[in-house]
């Protein structure tokens, strides 16, 4: 593409600050798209956007010794190389208008998709692939963004971040148009939206799932944090739908945010409205519901727990069947695919992921819940399925360098509803692994004390939980979820990365449990009477 017509009507100049501002911008071929100069080769155009610790300029260097023709950046007070040929346009919004460049530059593929983003602090990411499954079951190829996993329809890959930045992004809906896929359901982090990286997608819907205290570090405010989320609302077509959870608080700030004509959906699990959802009865292994929707109502039995999770299935319902409208299936057969498919669903990994063996006496799950709000419905949701005269132990920490003021809440809310609390290191980072597990301990009641023991070595306080517990009883190992990775202070004020899967060492663990349970049998029966 020519470097002319990618930037044709946008606001943006030519610098004049040593650059080769006289060239003729339509015989310049930008052969890539690059914010990372690491990336950049001969032909690229080099977005110079500020990041949250380093400005985009800094590498601006890098990029033009790399083969870039063109940069673009939001000032002209930098050093080029001596003879330096390339071009440096200039606008006040870089995030912006990078991302429009983006899209221009991979053939606007978000026009040629339905679109469906998922906003709120907890439940994106089950939502995104409770949907996906249940429109690819509909027969409809349908593209996946968000925490755990990329699906471009034609491979899956693991993700770095929960929603892409722009210039990925488009590279990503690119492939999966070129993969035939006809929607794409995504994940739309508080970030994204405050980074601009969603800011040229018109979405044919949005969820909005809840909003509780979290990422406190980067929006340093729960309003800040709140109106980012709501800004999604205002991305949608005018002939989109927005699925609001009016059981949350923050439901109306959203429902205010919403594009002036689409359709506001509410839904609920506590009250009457026009999409609700209804829990009859659960067990460790599952739940029938009851959903309502402008459709029709389902009646359906789910392989998962929990209320939050039926709100979870609402939404994701709610999707699949715009999505599956959008590409002409009737009401009537939209209603018999989803009722068909909801037994079958999944969640995603780490998602309240059991893994021990028919051979083991005990349940162990594997959960992502990084929020007290989070924690307060995973630990809810198995203390309402419980088996009688079980109890629940619950092993958690919190990240370093992360928001701070949720560490006491998640405390308070572990402690206040687990028989037994092991408190652990998460990722701490740069942070001592002490610190964190103090501030921890603080929002803990006096008199829940005697329920706690603490073990900053991951490992081991899977282990302790484990080998401790009752026959019968449940392990809920929360917080790194689908993680395979443990961020730690490497001593010298930096951090180092080792493997770590909760999984792994959850099996570990359930072995050796097995292993000295079947010692101690063997054990007893040789002193038996008789033996």
């Amino acid at each position: 593409m020519r470097l002319s017509q990618l930037i044709e009507g946008l606001d943006i100049r030519c610098a004049t600050n040593g650059a080769d501002q006289d060239a003729d911008l339509s015989q310049i071929r930008i052969c890539d798209i690059t914010e990372d100069s690491r990336t950049a080769v001969p032909g690229s155009f080099f977005i110079a956007r500020a990041g949250t610790k380093e400005d985009g300029c800094k590498f601006i260097e890098p990029a033009i010794e790399c083969g870039c023709v063109a940069i673009l950046a939001d000032h002209e007070n930098f050093e080029l190389p001596p003879r330096s040929k390339v071009v440096i346009l200039v606008t006040d919004d870089v995030k912006h208008i990078g991302a429009i460049l983006a899209e221009r530059f991979y053939g606007n593929p978000s026009q040629s998709l339905i679109i469906a983003g998922v906003t709120g602090t907890n439940g994106k990411t089950t939502i995104t692939h409770l949907a996906h499954q249940l429109i690819e079951s509909a027969g409809v190829r349908c593209g996946l963004i968000g925490t755990v996993e990329i699906d471009d329809g034609r491979q899956v890959a693991r993700a770095s971040m929960t929603t892409p930045p722009a210039v990925e992004l488009s590279r990503t809906l690119a492939t999966m148009v070129e993969h035939g896929c006809k929607a794409l359901v995504m994940e739309v982090s508080s970030h994204a939206m405050d980074q601009s990286r969603v800011s040229v997608i018109k979405f044919d819907a949005c969820a909005f799932t809840n909003l509780t205290g979290d990422h406190l570090d980067y929006h340093k405010t729960i309003d800040h944090y709140r109106d980012s989320k709501s800004r999604l609302f205002g991305l949608l077509k005018v002939d989109a739908i927005a699925i609001i959870n009016i059981d949350d608080p923050s439901a109306q700030q959203m429902i205010d945010a919403v594009t002036p004509g689409a359709q506001v959906v509410r839904c609920s699990i506590k009250a009457d409205s026009a999409s609700a959802v209804r829990v009859h009865d659960q067990t460790i292994k599952g739940m029938s519901i009851e959903l309502t929707s402008p459709i029709g109502s389902i009646h359906s039995c789910v392989p998962f727990i929990g209320d939050y999770n039926a709100m979870n299935i609402l939404e994701s319902v709610l999707i699949a069947m715009r999505v599956m409208s959008k590409v002409g299936i009737k009401a009537k057969d939209q209603i018999q695919l989803i009722t068909k498919a909801l037994p079958t669903l999944k969640l995603p990994s780490g998602r309240l992921e059991e893994c021990q063996s028919d051979d083991d006496d005990l349940i162990v799950m594997i959960d992502f819940a990084h929020t007290d709000d989070a924690l307060a419905s995973s630990l809810g949701a198995i203390k309402k399925v419980l088996p009688t005269h079980s109890q629940i132990w619950c092993v958690f920490g919190c990240g370093g360098d992360r928001d701070t003021t949720k560490r006491p809440r998640m405390g308070q809310v572990v402690s206040s509803i687990a028989d037994h609390v092991v408190i652990t290191s998460d990722n701490p980072r740069t942070e001592p692994p002490s610190r964190i597990i103090d501030e921890i301990r603080s929002g803990i009641a006096t008199q829940d004390h005697t329920k706690v023991h603490v073990q900053s070595d991951r490992s081991k306080a899977i282990a302790h939980a484990i080998m401790h517990a009752a026959p019968n009883d449940v392990v809920l190992i929360s917080g790194k979820g689908h993680e395979t990775e443990q961020i730690l202070p490497d001593g010298a004020g930096g951090v180092r990365v080792i493997h770590f899967d909760d999984r792994d060492h959850a099996k570990l663990a359930l072995r050796e449990r097995r292993l000295r349970l079947s010692t101690a049998n063997s054990a007893s029966a040789q002193e038996a009477p008789g033996s």
